[in-house]
């Protein structure tokens, strides 16, 4: 993902090592590493690592543009509220991990480690990418709330357009939590790197182009 981001912040290349354990190691604390170069995470010249990418917005869709959008609240309502599904038939991450509370927990581990082996580094990368990409969920909805004419103004407001991206959000999130837990599980992965990348990212923000 490319960030468009002010003087005082560059992107720098990021490297995430990506241990891998030699499926014939004898030696279970040594690893071989691969690296995953992101555009993600930035070093700071300023004192302050979380520097606005930006001067500031300042709202001014001319009031036609706004009644445009204003005009398709019903059509919001009728079109992309229903394509949402409700909570209690949603997959969630859970589904497809482990039982943490089951008694064979372990034993579920062990086998999801040993079906790992097989899997090249490279599959690792391309989620590592993936769930790098979906955690940064905070920045996309707040890029979503400065649009004018669909943000939520209160955080709670009923307009068809904040309930669709509060919503979405939702959703999205659970794409996030499923990866990160995995990877975490996997033990293929080193997490610490990945989670300062993430944190670096929602930090620094995201200037839309719209």
């Amino acid at each position: 993902m490319a960030l468009k981001l002010n003087q005082i912040i560059t992107i720098q290349s990021c490297t995430l090592s990506l241990m891998t354990r030699p499926a014939d190691s004898s030696q279970p604390h040594k690893f071989r590493s691969r690296t995953l170069v992101m555009a993600s995470s930035f070093q700071s010249k300023s004192k302050d690592s979380y520097s606005a990418p930006g001067e500031g917005v300042t709202h001014s869709m001319p009031p036609e543009k706004l009644e445009i959008f204003k005009s398709l609240e019903n059509w919001a309502e009728e079109n992309l509220l229903t394509l949402l599904k409700p909570v209690e038939q949603s997959w969630q991450p859970q589904d497809f991990l482990p039982l943490p509370e089951s008694e064979d927990f372990y034993d579920q581990m062990k086998e999801l480690r040993e079906r790992l082996k097989e899997i090249p580094d490279d599959y690792f990368v391309v989620l590592v990418g993936d769930m790098i990409t979906e955690e940064a969920l905070p920045t996309y909805q707040t890029m979503l709330n400065t649009a004018d004419g669909v943000r939520d103004e209160t955080g709670t407001s009923l307009s068809p357009w904040a309930i669709w991206t509060r919503a979405w959000s939702a959703e999205e999130n659970r794409h996030g939590d499923l990866l990160n837990k995995y990877l975490y599980l996997t033990g293929r992965v080193d997490m610490k790197q990945v989670e300062k990348t993430v944190q670096y990212l929602i930090g620094s923000g995201m200037v839309k182009a719209l």
